[in-house]
């Protein structure tokens, strides 16, 4: 199956285990214990007034579920939609797990690198990104949409609102392994991340690289 650009399902498939990798391995050791209950997200275009109750399968026995259970380990970053229940279609519930996951691991990273919380916006800017160029890809590969997936891609974070893998190297690669996947070759933005078994060893890795020669 080909979606946006050629994009076909092993390259898909590539992607998500990378992500499924770098949060097994260095994100979710990191992850606080949840301390509150998620917050509702932008409405998915099945949620109408009179209480339609479409429900879409794609991914059922899909890899594309995996995001969903990512996303359910990111509580504090989880904006699920307005009436979860089971209602939303495909494209609104990978849109908003890739949106956890981006958020998410910012969060993560720049607490393990820095030992405090990071700004909102940054968190807000690469959430954002995120949920655009991973659902822009889901979309694209079942030819369908979503209004929640619309709401990100109408204005997206600036570039430069956004890290780059010398700053948070997970959310950074992440970013842009899935800006434009179909023309990137599907190989690490930053190998060295494959040598590393914890944020501590890539904080490590960044500070020896900020240091003076």
């Amino acid at each position: 199956m080909s979606g946006e650009g050629g994009l076909d399902e092993l390259t898909v498939h590539q992607l998500l285990g990378r992500i499924v990798y770098f949060h097994v391995l260095l994100i979710a050791p990191d992850l606080p214990a949840a301390e509150r209950m998620p917050a509702s997200g932008p409405a998915c275009c099945h949620h109408r007034a009179h209480g339609s109750r479409l429900l879409d399968t794609a991914l059922e026995g899909s890899a594309w579920g995996v995001l969903l259970e990512i996303a359910a380990e990111l509580p504090d970053h989880h904006r699920s939609c307005p009436r979860s229940s089971g209602t939303c279609c495909a494209a609104c519930r990978v849109t908003s797990a890739a949106s956890a996951v981006g958020s998410g691991w910012a969060a993560a990273e720049h607490r393990a690198y820095h030992q405090c919380p990071p700004e909102p916006g940054l968190l807000d800017a690469c959430g954002r990104a995120a949920a655009s160029r991973v659902g822009r890809v889901f979309a694209a590969q079942h030819d369908t949409s979503c209004a929640a997936l619309s709401r990100f891609t109408v204005d997206p974070p600036a570039p430069e609102a956004l890290p780059g893998v010398d700053e948070l190297p997970l959310t950074g690669e992440l970013l842009a392994l899935w800006a434009d996947p179909a023309a990137t070759p599907q190989t690490p933005v930053a190998s060295w991340l494959n040598h590393c078994t914890g944020l501590g060893d890539i904080r490590r890795v960044l500070e020896s690289r900020r240091a003076p020669s």
